[in-house]
């Protein structure tokens, strides 16, 4: 992997993790504002912050192993 390929790929990490910020600030919003009279939104937000943490946790896995791999 080249220098500019992880610096992009080191980008893509942090953007993913923005997302996923995001999307767990939807569900504490539902939880502290409002429950239980939209109970209903649950799976659905729920299901997109799993989704949008578990791109960032393959992204970010694929980043440490090309920052291993660089310096060895």
């Amino acid at each position: 992997m080249t220098e500019e390929e992880l610096k992009n790929l080191d980008k893509e990490v942090k953007k993913l993790k923005r997302i996923a910020t995001e999307w767990a600030g939807q569900m504490h919003d539902l939880v502290e504002e409002r429950l239980p009279a939209a109970y209903q939104e649950i799976p659905g937000i729920a299901q997109s912050t799993y989704d949008a943490c578990q791109a960032w946790a393959e992204a970010n896995a694929k980043l440490s192993a090309a920052q291993k791999e660089m310096q060895v």
